[in-house]
């Protein structure tokens, strides 16, 4: 057995954080489905990566301009962006099936300059689900204020949705009820699906920070264990929210959570940390390929460790208000900054585009 597919045996889903044409053409996803990556995430950062810092589109662009050199910058790269991802979904349509729509999925990302913008994320999303006409797709949504509102809306209207740029449980649990609240509206909500995407290793990466400026030894002995306890509370509140009590009355499946943001930033610190902690009942885990990498030579399978030492990360976010860092403030600074981030990511996309566009079109 892969150690792929004992995570999944362990409850947790391995998806893959990465997505670029050579790897759906050359058959390395179909070799990793194969494997037990049961999933595809992608986001602004990836596609500017796989399209504007690489030839890998090159032709594509030149084919497509070639036909009609008006296109704009916009519709060349969602012409890149759907294909890819109906290509990545029909590869892992065999995952779908086989977990009776479980697992499977490739998300797609709406523009991250609408984050604060309700209406006009919920039309972009609709777009892009009834352009990408897959069912095992999800169609990425931020946590934002304004996010929340389109997630209900997105769901009652039998949207698969990706929650994505969490970072508190406040932000969490404002997501997870806006699900259920749009699961109650659904016309069958039995086959919708979503998956809530918390983010781990940028919460370490800045509390870390506030706690070396504070320089105790008490806040020093805090460095690298916020994400993880951080995520151990959400996967709590996972439980109440999705149990019985909360949950019972409604035909429908549960929202996941997601570890994102998993892939190590501190040399100091195990290269798989973010894998062999965050494993569990019902979660997934999107990995970036070097991570990927690194858990397949190394990793270990220590059962459901996100269920363990509960008590423990209770008291490292109490230790941290006691130390001085303000948690709160931190968590919602890093969503502003996860928005902002990915918004220059598209315009730096777009720029590329522009700037291959008149090439192309100067011959």
């Amino acid at each position: 057995m892969s150690k792929f597919n004992e995570v999944h045996q362990a409850g947790t889903s391995l998806w893959f954080d990465f997505i670029r044409r050579d790897l759906l053409e050359d058959g390395v996803l179909a070799d990793l489905v194969a494997e037990g990556i049961r999933g595809v995430t992608s986001n602004p950062s990836i596609f500017e990566k796989a399209i504007a810092e690489s030839t890998e589109y090159d032709d594509d662009i030149r084919q497509t301009l070639g036909k009609n050199p008006d296109c704009s910058v916009n519709d060349l790269y969602e012409s890149f962006a759907i294909e890819d991802i109906r290509s990545a979904a029909d590869t892992l349509r065999g995952v779908y099936d086989e977990s009776d729509a479980a697992d499977g999925f490739v998300s797609l990302e709406v523009s991250p300059l609408l984050a604060s913008d309700t209406a006009a994320t919920v039309e972009e999303a609709r777009r892009l689900w009834a352009a990408v006409g897959r069912p095992n797709v999800l169609i990425k949504v931020p946590a934002t204020d304004e996010g929340v509102p389109a997630i209900e809306t997105l769901i009652s209207e039998g949207i698969n949705v990706n929650v994505t740029l969490i970072f508190s449980l406040a932000h969490y649990e404002a997501i997870a009820r806006a699900y259920i609240r749009g699961l109650e509206q659904a016309e069958d909500p039995s086959r919708i699906a979503s998956v809530a995407s918390f983010f781990v290793s940028r919460v370490d990466t800045d509390t870390d920070n506030a706690l070396t400026q504070i320089g105790s030894d008490a806040a020093l002995q805090l460095r690298g264990k916020a994400g993880i306890a951080n995520s151990k509370q959400a996967y709590r509140l996972y439980e109440d929210l999705f149990g019985a009590e909360n949950f019972g009355h409604l035909n429908g499946r549960p929202q996941r959570l997601l570890w994102a943001s998993t892939g190590t930033k501190n040399a100091e610190y195990s290269d798989v940390l973010y894998v062999e902690e965050l494993i569990g009942p019902n979660t997934v885990n999107t990995v970036p390929p070097h991570t990927l990498d690194a858990f397949r030579d190394h990793g270990e399978v220590r059962g459901a460790t996100i269920t363990k030492a509960w008590s423990e990360a209770d008291a490292v976010i109490a230790g941290l208000a006691e130390v001085g860092v303000d948690f709160d403030a931190i968590t919602a600074d890093l969503q502003v900054k996860g928005v902002d981030s990915f918004a220059a990511a598209f315009e730096g996309l777009m720029s590329s585009l522009t700037e291959k566009r008149g090439l192309v079109n100067a011959g």
